[in-house]
């Protein structure tokens, strides 16, 4: 899967990455297999994951610190062991997955957009993520949101998240590379757009739910995808309820 900057306006399909962890419905969880396996049949571009560590050091693709709203437990992840993580059993037979069942079940189908949500800068974790990265053939068209304590180590080796702020900054950086970047926000205006077309910058626009005040969703999102759209913008983050605005 390559990834280059966008063209200019073009008619061809958008690009979608499907926010948290897949097609994201009544009978499908945030960061579900099934969720995943919907994106996959939907043809989405990419998946975006919430990436966790438990106590026993296994990576795994949790959106939240604990599994309160989950599966009802107040436990941090951090403090439960994979094989206790496992066992838990949600809404619709819900569970866990490990970052790896993840990529296995994305190679050759997704890319992958990893939220780390990991804290601090521990390189032999990243190592390990990088591994099995280029394990499932992942490596070279991965994204990530990334953490200020991971950014050193992270750039150059998987494409980060910026604001056009912080890619004006970066761009004077000496080891500084358009394939390290990529522009990800939720406001992108047609300027902004031409800015990071012309340094080869690729482009994300993101529409979210959780951006949004409870009864104006539907409304904001439409408003929100028609101004990306008219920026230029063609790969878009997005929840899965919000599909149809691409589909027009």
């Amino acid at each position: 899967m390559q990834l280059s900057a966008q063209s200019g306006p073009s008619t061809k399909p958008n690009l979608l990455i499907a926010h948290r962890g897949g097609i994201v419905d009544s009978t499908a969880g945030q960061n579900s297999l099934k969720a995943l396996t919907k994106a996959i049949a939907k043809g989405y571009w990419m998946v975006e994951v919430d990436l966790r560590m438990t106590k026993d050091s296994v990576l795994i693709t949790h959106h939240d610190k604990n599994f309160r709203q989950s599966f009802g437990l107040d436990s941090a992840v951090s403090s439960m062991t994979w094989e206790a993580i496992g066992k838990l059993r949600g809404v619709n037979g819900y569970r866990v997955q490990r970052f790896e069942d993840v990529l296995a079940h994305c190679k050759g189908k997704l890319g992958v957009m990893i939220d780390n949500k990991l804290d601090g800068n521990d390189t032999a974790v990243w190592t390990r993520l990088i591994t099995l990265l280029k394990k499932y053939d992942l490596y070279k068209s991965a994204l990530m949101i990334g953490t200020d304590e991971s950014t050193a180590y992270f750039t150059g080796k998987i494409r980060l998240s910026c604001t056009r702020q912080q890619l004006e900054t970066n761009i004077n950086r000496p080891d500084y590379k358009a394939s390290n970047y990529y522009l990800f926000s939720d406001k992108i205006s047609r300027e902004d757009y031409e800015w990071a077309h012309r340094r080869n910058i690729l482009v994300v626009g993101v529409i979210n739910a959780w951006a949004f005040q409870p009864g104006e969703s539907v409304s904001k999102a439409e408003e929100q995808a028609t101004t990306l759209k008219a920026a230029g913008v063609q790969c878009f983050q997005i929840d899965s309820q919000y599909e149809s605005l691409f589909q027009k």
